[in-house]
């Protein structure tokens, strides 16, 4: 099931929109300010975003440059009110894959979004997230809340394991041997211990990152 954020303040669309594509095998939020929809993407990189052009507290295009800057290929939609050239073009300069104007047909838009999944593919197979925190695979880049994180080689795998793992326990003995065993550097717990210690650190002592006593490490979202 793919997720879709949907960023609308119209409650009567919105809902008319989210009953029609969950029928279709997506699975819809709906966002009703910008900043709602910046916390939502904080926590959780979607399939696929739906922006409304005109919100509450400000214009879809500061929304998809924020996007841009963060999350490159995922795909957007802009929904505008009227088909006006200075919204249409102002939208695809700033990164929006394609458009609709209201009112529109809810097939329409279904088969506008299938058209892009199939050219663009599931692009936040990519990220990893949790609470905040956010990986970027392709790019091997670690984000918390929006600001980048430099991490040594280890602690990169570190967080990679467990988040790739998010909701399982994974014991110590399982991440020396993935991080450390399998590339024939034999370290021992001591070392798994000092990696854990600075990997919190620098990500501001998440709570989203348990210890399992006596066992190891769980990642869970906490929000």
């Amino acid at each position: 099931m793919a997720d879709l954020y949907y960023i609308e303040d119209d409650p009567n669309i919105a809902l008319a929109v989210k009953e029609y594509l969950e029928q279709k095998n997506f699975r819809v939020t709906i966002c009703v300010t910008l900043a709602q929809a910046r916390q939502a993407l904080k926590e959780h990189v979607p399939t696929f975003v739906l922006l409304d052009w005109n919100m509450p507290d400000g214009r879809g295009d500061s929304l998809c440059q924020w996007i841009r800057r963060n999350w490159k290929e995922l795909p957007i939609i802009f929904v505008t009110v009227r088909g006006d050239s200075a919204d249409i073009v102002s939208g695809f300069r700033y990164g929006a894959d394609d458009y609709v104007v209201k009112p529109f047909e809810l097939e329409v838009l279904h088969s506008r979004i299938l058209a892009i999944l199939r050219r663009t593919g599931n692009a936040a197979e990519q990220y990893l997230s949790c609470d905040g925190i956010l990986i970027d695979q392709k790019r091997h880049a670690v984000f918390c809340h929006s600001e980048e994180i430099s991490l040594g080689a280890a602690e990169y795998q570190l967080l990679l394991c467990l988040m790739q793992n998010k909701g399982k326990t994974i014991t110590r003995e399982k991440i020396l041997e993935q991080i450390w065993d399998a590339k024939g550097s034999y370290v021992n717990n001591n070392t798994l211990t000092v990696t854990m210690k600075r990997l919190r650190d620098k990500l501001y002592q998440p709570q989203c990152l348990k210890t399992v006593r006596s066992v190891g490490y769980r990642m869970e979202d906490t929000i």
